[in-house]
């Protein structure tokens, strides 16, 4: 039996733990422990290895969208196989560097195995039982597969197997109109494959608010086609091609899409089945996920669980924030209570979307729809939006009426991944509101500038929606 001061599982943001214990305590003895490859899922399977594919993704759409603007351009080839080797080589030099570090450091001792529990505080790996009074479980999450008659027996790719492609497949049907569905399906259309996404929400990317789906369908659906409120039953192999037999979800009528490759992108899940964390004491969810409280601890004092494996919020930002609460309350003995009241996130298609905070409907539903107020602007009633030719494209900001605290914004357009930090900072002050943003001065002109107006034209929640059919009304009057 190895004793260990820490047992850290995961060698993603459990890092961030790691390393500053290592600096307080040089004799410290740490067991790393990662089935995959070291670096976390973001560095090998997600958020990083998928914006390397978006950029060049980006950068087509931008080269078609410059004869808008008279500039006659044309993209003779798209080199699939170049963009996918540079995407590995960079990930892959970042992961044996962490290899590196984590199998030479004198702290460390460094298992590339599963693990599982066997009694409290107990970890069998490889065959080596070890054990530890402090533990962090930060096991990250693994793609969701639904139960799909006919999908055992071919072959599909999920967004991990995805990365591993050499060549573009002619067609893809992606299952599934979420994030991972919106940013592949973007990158595989961009490189000219024919892209068919099919989702069972009414809305494409449903945890958006409703305007920025239906525009970001609208937009995307320029390039691929968008199939929503389906569900798919079975898929089958005809030919060398899948077919896959979808139902509208509210009449019943089927239909079969055809294309060379399936990607199932129905979402992330929990990995909790192979640690067995009962054997520890340590609670799950009715999901799978583990249980933590406010401070991130679990059920059995002194394990600890961060990131992807509470299964609150799957971002790789959330688990670095979770980390250094983790960090205050197992180490430095704080208690320090986890703050989700504004956690950002992006979608890098193109347009990009951004967001952080409530949405509508969810701040509707606590304060009431007399105490909310709604701030909206275009990109192209800026002049910098006018100067991009940025039609469409809008921020949507909610604040609380009496105090205006900022509640939530809402962002589809270029940079918006950028812009909404023009926004998160103020959640984070005393009083959370647009103050700031008012007073300062905005580079003029620029596209900040959206921001700036959108927090100068709040309105009631039903001033708003007649605003919104009036403008729809017009929209399709042009049509």
């Amino acid at each position: 039996m190895k004793e260990y001061d820490l047992i850290a599982i995961g060698s993603g943001s459990a890092m961030n733990l790691i390393d500053p214990m290592i600096q307080d305590n040089p004799k410290i003895k740490i067991a790393v422990i990662d089935k995959d490859e070291p670096g976390g899922i973001c560095l090998t399977r997600g958020c990083i290895p998928s914006k390397i594919l978006l950029y060049p993704a980006e950068l087509v759409r931008k080269i078609e969208e410059a004869r808008d603007l008279g500039i006659d351009s044309e993209i003779k080839t798209v080199n699939f196989q170049f963009i996918m080797d540079r995407m590995r080589k960079l990930i892959y030099k970042d992961i044996d560097q962490i290899r590196e570090s984590l199998s030479t450091s004198e702290n460390i001792d460094y298992y590339h195995a599963p693990a599982e529990f066997t009694a409290p505080y107990t970890l069998k790996v490889a065959g080596t039982e070890m054990r530890s009074k402090l533990i962090f479980l930060c096991i990250g999450s693994e793609a969701t597969i639904p139960s799909i008659i006919g999908l055992d027996k071919i072959h599909y790719h999920t967004s991990d197997t995805i990365l591993k492609l050499t060549e573009l497949p002619e067609s893809m049907i992606i299952g599934g109109a979420g994030y991972i569905a919106a940013e592949f399906g973007h990158f595989l259309s961009s490189m000219g494959c024919k892209v068919t996404i099919i989702g069972r929400n009414p809305y494409f990317v449903p945890e958006e608010e409703p305007e920025v789906s239906n525009l970001l369908k609208k937009v995307l659906g320029r390039h691929m086609t968008i199939i929503t409120n389906h569900e798919v039953k079975e898929v089958r192999e005809n030919a060398g091609h899948k077919e896959v037999l979808a139902v509208e979800r509210t009449t019943g009528k089927k239909m079969t899409v055809t294309a060379r490759e399936i990607l199932i992108a129905t979402g992330r899940g929990p990995t909790t089945k192979i640690l067995h964390p009962e054997r520890s004491g340590v609670n799950i969810t009715q999901e799978g996920w583990l249980a933590v409280n406010d401070y991130l601890e679990t059920s059995q004092p002194g394990i600890w669980a961060i990131g992807d494996a509470d299964g609150r919020y799957l971002f790789k930002h959330v688990a670095n924030y979770e980390s250094i609460v983790a960090y205050n309350n197992a180490v430095l003995k704080q208690n320090v209570k986890v703050d989700y009241h504004a956690v950002p996130h992006a979608i890098f298609t193109y347009p990009e979307v951004a967001a952080v905070g409530l949405r509508e409907k969810e701040a509707v539903a606590k304060y009431g729809d007399e105490k909310v107020l709604i701030g909206y602007y275009k990109y192209e009633d800026t002049a910098k939006g006018e100067a991009i030719n940025a039609k469409d494209y809008f921020v949507k900001v909610i604040v609380e009426a009496e105090t205006e605290k900022i509640l939530g914004a809402h962002i589809v357009g270029p940079d918006a991944s950028i812009l909404i930090h023009e926004i998160i900072p103020l959640m984070n002050t005393p009083d959370g509101t647009p103050r700031p943003i008012r007073e300062m001065m905005h580079i003029h002109p620029a596209l900040s500038e959206v921001v700036d107006r959108a927090f100068g034209s709040l309105v009631p929640v039903e001033h708003y929606h007649h605003m919104m059919m009036h403008e729809q009304s017009h929209e399709l009057v042009e049509a």
